[in-house]
């Protein structure tokens, strides 16, 4: 248990571990009968749990849908506290190149797991940091809702299951992506 407890603590999991996990999900969901993997649905979940009734598009039977994906959900937000708590902090890893460009734009934090100039309490105040946190998170707020799905949703299961869908939301990601790190990012930070 001590020798489990030390490689939790040492850091993130290296992609050829984390990875093959990510991916043995699929197949497990579809042994276990579930078609549907992703993080955003939960919110329909938790509205159908917590306010049964009312509104039409809550109501059904969340228990056989979604229990496993809110339990899911709640193991992560668990998982990360417990990283937090008993996690051996380390620097964000990522290639000299990217910390070059980044500084370039005023991003020279990179110890612990976000940079500070970009997510903290006091840039959240300033232009910059509204953008970024308030504004990218409304967009992809409204981006899941549109999509019909978040990233691990589309990009793990629906792929999985060759849904077409998916396949453009996981392309639209990319491009979005792409496109708010060599324009958006550019003209947000100088």
């Amino acid at each position: 248990m001590e020798a489990m407890l030390e490689v939790l603590k040492s850091g993130p999991w290296p992609w050829w571990v984390a990875g093959p996990v990510i991916g043995l999900f699929v197949p497990v969901l579809l042994l276990a009968g579930n078609r549907v993997f992703g993080v955003s649905s939960n919110l329909r979940h938790m509205c159908a749990a917590l306010l049964p009734g009312g509104v039409e598009h809550f109501c059904y039977d969340w228990k056989e849908a979604g229990l496993w994906n809110l339990l899911f959900v709640a193991g992560t937000g668990i998982g990360g506290f417990l990283a937090a708590q008993i996690g051996t902090p380390h620097d964000i890893g990522i290639s000299e190149q990217t910390r070059v460009s980044l500084a370039a734009l005023g991003i020279h934090d990179f110890s612990g797991l976000a940079p500070r100039e970009v997510f903290s309490w006091q840039t959240l105040f300033t232009l910059k940091g509204f953008v970024s946190v308030v504004v990218g998170g409304f967009l992809v707020g409204f981006g899941t809702a549109y999509a019909g799905g978040c990233t691990s949703g589309h990009a793990i299961s629906g792929l999985a299951n060759r849904q077409l869908p998916s396949l453009l939301a996981v392309v639209g990601f990319f491009a979005g992506g792409l496109l708010g790190t060599f324009l958006v990012l550019p003209v947000v930070y100088r």
